[in-house]
């Protein structure tokens, strides 16, 4: 397998997850809502490192597709 290939092998995986995420977000919020403070400083449950795993998540989809088209950030 080249290295594009697993490139875009790891950004479907990450991207996967991330909708994932994003589905499991909105049904917490449809069960239980959230507050600002809840999103911003939560320290248990769904919310507790969902920004930041998120977050670093979604810089790596960019940089993968940066790295698949030569491309820099």
């Amino acid at each position: 397998m080249s290295d594009i290939a697993a490139l875009k092998i790891e950004k479907q995986t990450l991207i996967d997850k991330m909708l994932e995420m994003q589905q499991q977000f909105i049904a917490y919020e449809h069960e239980h809502g959230i507050t600002g403070k809840d999103y911003w400083a939560s320290t248990e449950g769904l919310l507790a490192n969902y920004r930041q795993e998120y977050i670093d998540m979604a810089n790596r989809v960019v940089d993968i597709a940066h790295e698949i088209v030569g491309s820099v950030r």
